[in-house]
């Protein structure tokens, strides 16, 4: 088989498994659950049925073939959904089309996709587009990362809005032991060439650049929930001085008092997990938002990792060089962390010691993203790409913070050392975790 043969093979089984993975998840769901929306800020479930295909269809069909949508109100509604000039979503469930008619033109799209793939060349591309496939493998990338911001959605529905697979929760392990590591000054090198061979990524991962990191001390482990609900039994959440000001008027204005996945019940605590509530997993790392996690460290008088503190403690070594992965240069598998969809919750930290860094820090990718004290800016000679100019920009606005790591339903592609995620610091959905630091 041809070197270019072998690119569209591969192209194929990815894109395959991707859409294998997004089905999955909405076959999880029961009919009337299509049309809630359980994260306010987000669309209704219903829109990333028609989006992930209209997406793959826009990108390769639309603007690399020239093709013409054929409804432009319809394919529009897919693309954008309901938003008023202020950005709020105003729809309500009537005002979206059946399930039937949506699978229905997910059907015509995916067909045109396939039938680009099967065609298009590789060898003298029609469109740059198509050059080394990389329109193909940002579809991929781009649905992967929506199966799992469709799980935080399925997360916050209630529990007979969904059908429960066969599945196993390993619900607690003694508790490991977190200490400092010292890290010495060096350099990190953060971003993405743009002439490395075979590079494909987001907007903002580009350009690769190094920076110096002074000497700081991190913790080996994740924060605990066991950990954190000593913050909470200590009054954390009612003593202003370890909060910042936007993260005390928003716990305040949203009467928040623990995190999101925790419930209070006949005085004592439980976890509310995908599909069923357990007794409180102590050993799990805490999933919490931005807030919560500086609050966190203000109280044990230390501080969130930058993300260039990040980058030096995951993929640097005393010798000065640098890997692929925290554990080197092998690709991700499961000895070495929780993440590619291998389970539907976290598991106890600690529980990943293949996985260490070279300066013996712990599940830095897997088990939950983890925040960073950086406010998410485009690195330097930034380009927006030209088939979804706002994917990072419309973030770059000193609210939102950076990202590092994966957590377990992030995909094996997304875990590459340059890939950045981002959120408000008061988004409490999101399986982000934390580590301390002290500078």
């Amino acid at each position: 088989m041809g070197t270019h043969q072998q690119l569209r093979q591969s192209l194929r089984t990815r894109l395959q498994a991707a859409r294998a993975r997004t089905e999955e998840l909405f076959a999880l769901l029961r009919p009337e659950a299509l049309y809630e929306r359980p994260i306010p800020e987000w669309h209704r479930v219903i829109f990333y049925l028609g989006h992930f295909e209209l997406f793959d269809w826009n990108l390769i069909c639309r603007d690399a073939l020239g093709q013409e949508p054929a409804d432009r109100n319809f394919d529009e509604l897919f693309r954008v959904g309901f938003r008023t000039p202020d950005g709020l979503h105003a729809d309500q469930a009537s005002d979206w089309p059946s399930e039937a008619v949506v699978r229905l033109a997910n059907q015509r799209w995916r067909a045109a996709v396939d039938a680009a793939l099967d065609t298009v060349s590789f060898d003298a591309p029609s469109h740059p587009y198509f050059e080394r496939g990389a329109a193909f493998l940002y579809v991929v990338e781009h649905r992967l990362m929506h199966a799992e911001t469709l799980t935080y959605k399925l997360h916050c529905m209630p529990f007979e809005k969904k059908l429960r697979p066969p599945h196993q929760v390993e619900l607690d392990s003694p508790p490991v032991a977190r200490r400092p590591l010292e890290i010495p000054g060096g350099r990190a090198r953060l971003g993405l060439s743009r002439n490395a061979p075979g590079a494909v990524g987001w907007d903002n991962e580009y350009e690769a650049h190094t920076v110096e990191v002074a000497a700081f001390a991190i913790d080996s482990h994740n924060v605990t929930i066991g950990d954190f609900l000593e913050f909470v039994r200590a009054g954390g959440y009612q003593e202003k001085n370890f909060w910042s000001e936007p993260g005390w008027a928003w716990k305040n204005a949203q009467g928040i008092e623990h995190p999101y996945h925790w419930v209070c019940r006949n005085g004592g605590w439980r976890y509310r997990t995908l599909f069923e509530e357990i007794p409180l997993p102590l050993a799990w790392p805490v999933y919490v938002s931005h807030a919560e996690a500086s609050a966190y460290t203000g109280w044990v008088g230390k501080a969130l990792p930058s993300e260039a503190q990040f980058h030096r403690a995951a993929f640097g070594t005393p010798a000065g060089e640098e890997r692929a992965y925290p554990w080197g240069e092998d690709p991700p598998t499961s000895e070495r962390g929780n993440f590619a969809f291998a389970h539907w919750n976290p598991v106890a930290v600690g529980s990943y010691p293949a996985g260490r860094s070279a300066f013996g820090v712990a599940e830095l990718v897997g088990n939950g993203w983890e925040w960073t004290s950086t406010a998410f800016a485009p690195f330097a000679d930034f380009e927006p790409l030209p088939f979804y100019p706002t994917y990072s920009s419309y973030a770059f606005d000193g609210r939102h913070f950076v990202l590092k790591g994966g957590s377990h339903r992030t995909a094996a592609c997304l875990l590459r050392r340059s890939f950045r995620n981002w959120y408000l610091p008061h988004f409490p959905y999101v399986y982000a975790k934390f580590r301390c630091v002290e500078n």
